[in-house]
């Protein structure tokens, strides 16, 4: 009981019970849950967001914000100021003359420096305190099956019902009051009441410090303890030591450690290269790595057994230096083998990486890998060296 009460003081929000959680695959999916949310709201709006862009999606999104403004709702929304970069400003404009507060975190400045690198990774829409929605999408066209069938980007987004609300509520309020110019009207939190039928979670949290990230800590912790399958789908993977060295630990005794990556298809194809440096090690110690190949797979999912981790974090040293990012975490055995089925869906999708083939690849990517892997080095070094100098003083 001791060592449980100590290791819940290391997050800002408990383990609750009573939550029930729905994964919500692709955009025509999770874009038509959110936005029947924010039609059918009657008190408040809470939108965060790392990319917003302009176009069909945003539209949707914009229409339906106003309307819920229209009929009395509060609506306040949270942009990353760089993700939001091409968000135009007629849609902004638009957004603030029907009565929605917009606010942006961390402009960009010309005199920022190192300080315009903090960013808001996070994805939120929490609606009347009874509903969120977390994942990685972004109010963007590129998620959207229908404007693109071919290069529409993989990506899925949980929705949460429980106690675990009350948490995203304190956390987007938290935010806000940093970082907003105009305060929040009165609003009640929403009660935390357990539900019928539901599991345990927790809201896991990362601030602008790498020794802060719960998210990471529960990472390790629970490849630490699993049974039987680590599952990790990633957009981008170039991860801390730590997390590489669990992986393997877990792969040589026996676990069923698996990574999903993207492949050929990404926005950001040098994180690739990156990120391949690590394949052979893994490689050696049992862990078998997937390239899915049909788009680019923006997921970010961690499959221990039947404890999910789903949010907005990558695998991804940059996440744990520069921004603010929150998963949701269940154990939901139901939940986690539906999970489990879309990783075998992306995994048929996928060409495995084998170590032998992987032995022999070419000296031109040999020579990408070892380019992007210097240069991403030589940033990390600086970032190191830059810590505390003009960061933004936002704890989770």
């Amino acid at each position: 009981m001791q060592a449980s009460r100590s290791r819940n003081r290391k997050y800002r929000f408990p383990i609750r019970s009573g939550n029930r959680c729905t994964m919500l695959v692709d955009g025509q999916s999770f874009f038509g849950a959110m936005l029947a949310s924010i039609a059918g709201a009657r008190r408040y709006i809470f939108l965060e967001m790392y990319l917003v862009e302009s176009g069909e999606v945003a539209d949707r999104f914009i229409t339906a914000l106003i309307a819920a403004r229209e009929r009395g709702v509060a609506v306040y929304l949270l942009f990353d100021a760089f993700g939001s970069f091409y968000l135009h400003r007629r849609d902004r404009l638009q957004l603030r003359a029907a009565g929605v507060h917009l606010a942006f975190y961390n402009v960009l400045r010309l005199t920022g420096g190192r300080r315009n690198l903090f960013r808001n990774h996070r994805k939120l829409l929490l609606v009347d305190g009874e509903i969120a929605y977390t994942g990685g999408a972004g109010i963007t066209d590129a998620f959207d099956p229908a404007l693109d069938p071919e290069r529409y980007w993989r990506e899925g987004m949980l929705a949460i019902r429980g106690p675990c609300v009350a948490d995203w509520h304190a956390l987007f309020l938290g935010t806000w009051r940093r970082w907003a110019k105009m305060p929040m009207a009165e609003i009640d939190p929403p009660a935390a009441h357990p539900l019928a039928q539901g599991f345990p979670g927790r809201v896991a949290v990362h601030g602008h410090n790498v020794a802060s990230s719960e998210i990471m800590r529960s990472y390790l912790r629970h490849i630490a303890k699993c049974r039987h399958r680590v599952w990790l789908a990633t957009a981008y993977f170039v991860p801390p030591w730590k997390l590489r060295r669990a992986l393997r630990r877990a792969a040589r005794r026996g676990i069923d450690v698996r990574l999903l990556l993207p492949g050929p298809h990404s926005d950001r194809p040098e994180v690739r290269h990156i990120g391949s440096r690590y394949y052979e090690r893994l490689l050696r110690d049992g862990v078998r790595i997937f390239e899915y190949q049909p788009r680019f797979i923006h997921a970010k999912t961690m499959l221990c057994d039947s404890w999910l981790s789903i949010g907005s974090s990558n695998a991804d040293r940059w996440n744990y230096r520069w921004n603010l990012e929150a998963n949701q975490e269940v154990r939901d055995p139901d939940l986690a083998e539906s999970v489990a089925a879309l990783f075998q869906e992306d995994f048929t999708d996928s060409l495995e990486i084998r170590a032998g083939d992987w032995r022999r690849r070419s000296w031109r990517r040999r020579l990408r890998e070892w380019f992007w892997g210097e240069l991403a080095r030589f940033f990390l070094r600086l970032g190191d060296r830059s810590r505390g100098r003009g960061e933004p003083r936002d704890r989770p």
